[in-house]
């Protein structure tokens, strides 16, 4: 239960982590509110899909976890206050 309970923890630091590093400008609330959502998102329907499925597919919580954290997590984007006007952000190439 223990390793399992931080198996859940890191896929929502992960997802949480993931989605301020490819969109930041879609998450406009504080950056604690995004990861603490999707921790908790994570631990919450990881449980609740462990016991639902009675201990007996851990892999299958793993990825009910993932995928319920991902998705409460875009509940917080806000894709309509970004600025599409705005020139994105030129990646410097480094030429030889």
């Amino acid at each position: 239960m223990l390793v399992e309970t931080i198996a859940y923890t890191l896929i929502g630091l992960s997802v949480g982590a993931g989605a301020l590093l490819a969109l930041p400008e879609y998450f406009p609330a504080s950056r604690t509110l995004t990861a603490s959502t999707a921790v908790i998102a994570a631990l919450l329907s990881g449980l609740v899909s462990r016991y639902v499925l009675a201990e007996q597919e851990p892999g299958a919580s793993l990825a009910v976890s993932a995928v319920c954290s991902a998705l409460l997590v875009s509940v917080l984007a806000r894709p309509d206050l970004v600025d599409r006007t705005a020139p994105r952000r030129a990646r410097h190439h480094r030429h030889a």
